[in-house]
């Protein structure tokens, strides 16, 4: 596991580049571009506060799955990855995809009900299906964990 350690370092060094971004576009860079859409296009003007809590709240799903990574990849670190604690973490990140996923399919219908032309709507679509693919790949991913526990639970039994 030499390799796995040599890229836990700069996977949270990424980790933190990109928490601190999702911050900055949250307090700094989401409110001001809204605003200027809604002065641009006053007559979506009254969705510049919905979108703007739909926006931050799925930074907030992004940065809570950082976090359980950060977890996650402590626990690869100290060896710990194949134990129940483990799984708290891939729960969480599971459960908190899935519910990005469902504001993000709302948004998709909303928008596609509000906005002319295919191009939002099209986007959204493409960005509801990459969603659905990732929440199902960790729960792939999940049942893969419980496999490998399992399996080491029952390596360490033996030995």
């Amino acid at each position: 596991m030499p390799s796995t350690h040599r890229a836990v370092g700069p996977l949270r060094i990424l980790l933190v580049l990109l928490f601190a971004g999702l911050v900055v576009a949250q307090v700094a860079i989401l409110p001001v571009t809204l605003a200027d859409l809604a002065d641009e296009e006053p007559d979506l003007a009254y969705l510049q506060w919905p979108a703007l809590v739909f926006s931050i709240v799925e930074l907030v799903c992004v940065q809570v799955v950082i976090v359980c990574t950060w977890r996650l990849l402590g626990m690869v670190k100290a060896g710990r990855i194949f134990s129940e604690a483990a799984f708290a973490w891939v729960d969480a990140i599971v459960s908190t995809m899935s519910a990005a996923w469902l504001l993000l399919l709302a948004a998709f219908v909303s928008v596609t009900a509000v906005v002319d032309g295919p191009g939002l709507p099209v986007l959204l679509f493409g960005v509801v299906l990459a969603g659905g693919a990732l929440v199902l790949l960790m729960v792939v991913m999940r049942v893969l964990l419980r496999q490998a526990t399992t399996l080491r639970t029952d390596m360490d039994a033996v030995i």
